[in-house]
C-alpha cells in the first residue's frame, strides 16, 4: 500500500504504527514471536505473566457526537465492552487467563459530560464482567485512573490494561505453525447467543477512517472538538436497510468478545498452533506469528455491510481495506487439519459463524500474507 495514497494516512493515522519498533529491544518476552509478550513469573517458575493495554480507539469521539445530538449518556456504555474485548481477546491469543483489569479514562471536563460518562462506563464494565463470569471467566476490576486534561484532549479517551497468567507448558507461541496448518476464521458480525443485539463487525480498528468517510462535514462545523476532515453524507441516526441499523450504531457496535469461544476451543481441541485477534493490521495481523510462514486466505466470506459501505463512500482501495479492517473475520484459529471441524462446531454452538478461510505454507521471504478475494488478489509482508 502506498502511504501517500492511503486514505487512513490522509486522516492522520499510520496503520503500520511506524516508530514502535524502538521499544522492542526493551521487551524481554519468553517467546520473541508470540502474539503478546509473556514474562516469567518471579513468584512461580511454572507460570508466565502477560500484561496488555489497549483502548476503544476513536469510538469515544463518535459516542460523544451521539451524545451532543441526543443527550443520551447510554451511547458511552458500549465503550467499556470495547476496552475489555480489545485487551482480553489479545492475551487469550497466547492462552493466558485474564485475572485483573484497570481502566484509564481521560477527558476534557470543559467539553464532555464527566459524570454521565463515568456513570455509563461503570455500568458498561459491570455488565461486561458479569457476562464473562457466566462463562467462568472471573476478572478482578481493580479501578483505574480518571484524568482531566483540558489542555491535551479535545473530547475523551477510554482505555484499559489487563494482567493475565499462563502455565508455561501451555503457551500458544505461534512457533509451532507449520505448512499445512489450516486457518479457521471466526466472524465478527451477526449476533452471538451471549449478545443482546446485532453486531456490525467493525470492532475498534479503522474507526477514524469510518467516521471521516461516513459522517457529514456539518458535524465538525457545529462541533469542532470532534476534529475536521469529515467528508461523508450521513447523519449519525440515518437508518440503512443493508446495515439493519443506523450508520452511527454500526460505527459504535461494541467489539465482540471472543474469549469464551477461544477458551472452549483450547479446552476441547488439540493441535492449536496459533491464535490471532484481527485488530490493528486487519487480516494481516497474523504476520506477527511464526517464522517464514505464508498465510494464504482464499476463502474469505463476503465482508459485512459496514465494510462495503466504508469502501464505497471513502473510495478506499480494497488492498487498504484488508490491511485496516478485520473485514468480517475478527479472530483466527490456526489449527491442524484433524481439529478443524471441532473448532468450527464450538464457535457455532455460541451462535457465531466460523469457516475455513485458508491455509499456511512455507515462505522464503519472511512472513507473508496472500489474500485472494472477490475484489482481487493482494500480498502483504
Amino acid at each position: 500500500m502506498n502511504l501517500l495514497t492511503s486514505k487512513y494516512r490522509q486522516v492522520g493515522v499510520d496503520v503500520k504504527k511506524s516508530g514502535i519498533e524502538v521499544f522492542k529491544k526493551h521487551i524481554k518476552s519468553i517467546h520473541e514471536k508470540s502474539f503478546c509478550p509473556v514474562f516469567k513469573n518471579p513468584l512461580d517458575s511454572s507460570t508466565g505473566l502477560v500484561f496488555h493495554t489497549d483502548g476503544a480507539g476513536s469510538k469515544p469521539v463518535q459516542a460523544y457526537l451521539h451524545w451532543t445530538e441526543t443527550r443520551d449518556k447510554r451511547w458511552f456504555e458500549g465503550l467499556a465492552q470495547d476496552v475489555v474485548a480489545m485487551n482480553i481477546d489479545d492475551i487469550v491469543c497466547v492462552g493466558a487467563i485474564p485475572i485483573s483489569l484497570v481502566d484509564y479514562i481521560a477527558l476534557n471536563p470543559r467539553i464532555v459530560p464527566k459524570k454521565e460518562i463515568l456513570e455509563s462506563l461503570a455500568r458498561g464494565f459491570e455488565k461486561t464482567l458479569s457476562l464473562l463470569k457466566k462463562f467462568g471467566i472471573s476478572i478482578i476490576f481493580a479501578g483505574g485512573e480518571t484524568a482531566e486534561l483540558p489542555d491535551q484532549l479535545m473530547t475523551l479517551d477510554v482505555s484499559g490494561a489487563v494482567m493475565g497468567i499462563i502455565e508455561l507448558s501451555k503457551i500458544i507461541s505461534g512457533e509451532n505453525i507449520k505448512a499445512g496448518d489450516i486457518i479457521v476464521g471466526i466472524r465478527s458480525g451477526g449476533r452471538a447467543k451471549y449478545e443482546n443485539r446485532e453486531n456490525s463487525g467493525i470492532m475498534c480498528n479503522g474507526i477514524t477512517l469510518a467516521r471521516h468517510c461516513l459522517m457529514k462535514p456539518e458535524y465538525s462545523k457545529k462541533r469542532p472538538e470532534i476534529g475536521s476532515g469529515y467528508f461523508g453524507r450521513f447523519s449519525f441516526d440515518d437508518y440503512l436497510e443493508e446495515l439493519n441499523m443506523t450508520v452511527g450504531e454500526a460505527i459504535l457496535s461494541p467489539t465482540r468478545i471472543f474469549t469464551p469461544i477461544v477458551f472452549k476451543i483450547l479446552k476441547q481441541c488439540g493441535g492449536i498452533s496459533g491464535l490471532v485477534h484481527n485488530t490493528g493490521g486487519g487480516l494481516t495481523k497474523c504476520l506477527r506469528l511464526g517464522k517464514n510462514i505464508l498465510y494464504v486466505k482464499e476463502n474469505l466470506p463476503e465482508p459485512d455491510p459496514i465494510f462495503k459501505l466504508i469502501q464505497k463512500e471513502g473510495r478506499v482501495s480494497w488492498n487498504e481495506m484488508f490491511e485496516v479492517f478485520n473485514m468480517g473475520i475478527g479472530f483466527e484459529v490456526i489449527v491442524k487439519k484433524e481439529e478443524v471441524d471441532n473448532v468450527i462446531s464450538i464457535a457455532e454452538k455460541f451462535g457465531v459463524q466460523a469457516m475455513v478461510i485458508g491455509y499456511c505454507d512455507r515462505s522464503k521471504r519472511g512472513n507473508r500474507v496472500i489474500i485472494k478475494s472477490m475484489f482481487g488478489k493482494f500480498e502483504y509482508g
